[in-house]
């Protein structure tokens, strides 16, 4: 057997970036920019009001107390408006640009309105600039808005059409073609017959790959046939830029995927016994003049699930473009007793972990053991990671993979 961190990096070390695309700024949201992109207009682009009020001049409130005349109004949009003289004021939006002559601003509920003879009191002394906007405040001209390898978020997308683009050169989201092998797979939506059973795999897989911001393709199921397999591998490999397939690989009289895989990357290909439970067997090739990874899963579905986590996730964010591969890992507090038997594999448990009121993450509940109890794991937020020996005691600290950053602060 070989540690995971080895036949994780085996894979990532065959592996670069996609060749960049220019997508849509709404396609584009968080895929990693291929380029750096540098401001053309500033923002705000001119002064503007930063609330609705009284634009008027400073020099006229110092006072402290003043009746000044209303002569108007500016709303955001206009282009120009009148010059305020001395004891002269305009409603202003915010938005909107300064009228000429005035220096600041006086928000609405610092006003004493008087409309029956157009003034507006005002019970204080300003200065100059306040509640202004001023040009380049925001974004300058010829500042750098992003560069290589940042991720577009949603401001991202703000940012950028505030300055006039709809589209960037990004590194593309890889398409992932997903294969599920095995004789006992049901192809039918009706009832099962002996020794059936539905595929469970594949649409996992799927929806694994459309939560991570990847391209899921339905490559669908096929028998336990040497020739089937390596023909649909082949296909997936011609369309995708990353083929998973699940089953075939252990040590049964069937398990044809690890031999596909061999015969199909040749010596960038290999199949091993990762030190690891659940997901023990896996195999992994490249395929073609494109490189194409192609990831032989096991058949059970938990182990489906953690080695997807532990191999192909990061993987495909190599090939996005991303520099932070994998998910985030930290030490989590134990809040009941965690045995296990010394077999020299790393013990990868889901559970459910919430942050408590001393501000530390704890596991409050593990999820049983079984590479086979899928249902088990729905409510799962993490992934301990339990190295090989006696196991851990109640208030012992455990290396944990979050799954749900944002279901840590959900309620016990």
């Amino acid at each position: 057997m070989i540690a995971f961190e080895e036949a994780q990096a085996f894979v990532l070390d065959t592996l670069a970036v996609l060749t960049p695309d220019t997508l849509t700024l709404e396609d584009a949201l968080g895929c990693v920019m291929a380029e750096e992109l540098m401001a053309r207009e500033s923002v705000p682009g001119f002064i503007n009001s930063s609330m609705d009020g009284f634009a008027l001049r400073a020099s006229d409130t110092v006072s402290g107390s003043v009746r000044l005349r209303v002569i108007g109004s500016v709303l955001a949009g206009d282009a120009t408006s009148p010059r305020i003289a001395a004891g002269e004021a305009m409603r202003i939006m915010t938005g909107a640009p300064l009228p000429e002559g005035a220096d600041c601003v006086c928000m609405i509920e610092e006003a004493i309105v008087e409309p029956a003879d157009d003034t507006v009191r005002i019970e204080r002394t300003f200065a100059p600039g306040e509640f202004l906007r001023h040009p380049g405040e925001d974004i300058e001209i010829g500042q750098v808005l992003f560069s290589p390898g940042q991720e577009l978020g949603a401001p991202g997308v703000g940012v950028l059409a505030s300055q006039g683009f709809s589209s960037v050169l990004v590194h593309r989201r890889p398409r992932v073609g997903v294969l599920s092998t095995g004789n006992e797979l049901s192809r039918s939506q009706g009832s099962l017959r002996g020794g059936e059973i539905r595929d469970t795999n594949r649409p996992l897989l799927l929806a694994l790959l459309h939560e991570s911001g990847f391209e899921p393709v339905d490559l669908g199921i096929v028998r336990d046939d040497l020739g089937d397999i390596t023909q649909r591998l082949r296909n997936g490999v011609r369309d995708c830029d990353a083929v998973i397939s699940t089953g075939g690989v252990s040590v049964g009289d069937v398990d044809h995927v690890k031999l596909v895989i061999g015969e199909l990357g040749g010596e960038s290909a290999r199949w091993m016994q990762v030190a690891i439970r659940p997901g023990k067997p896996f195999a992994y090739g490249v395929v073609g003049e494109e490189r194409t990874p192609v990831f032989g899963l096991p058949g059970n579905p938990v182990s489906t699930r953690v080695s997807f986590e532990l191999f192909v996730r990061p993987a495909l964010r190599l090939l996005a473009g991303h520099h932070q591969l994998t998910r985030p890992q930290f030490d989590v507090v134990l809040d009941d007793d965690l045995p296990r038997v010394p077999d020299g594999k790393l013990h990868l448990i889901h559970a459910v972990a919430r942050v408590h009121g001393d501000g530390r993450v704890h596991v409050v509940r593990t999820i049983r053991h079984g590479s086979h109890l899928l249902s088990a794991i729905v409510e799962a937020n993490a992934i301990l990671m339990l190295s090989d020996g006696v196991g851990l005691s109640a208030g012992d600290v455990v290396r944990a993979m979050i799954l749900d950053v944002d279901r840590l602060c959900a309620a016990s």
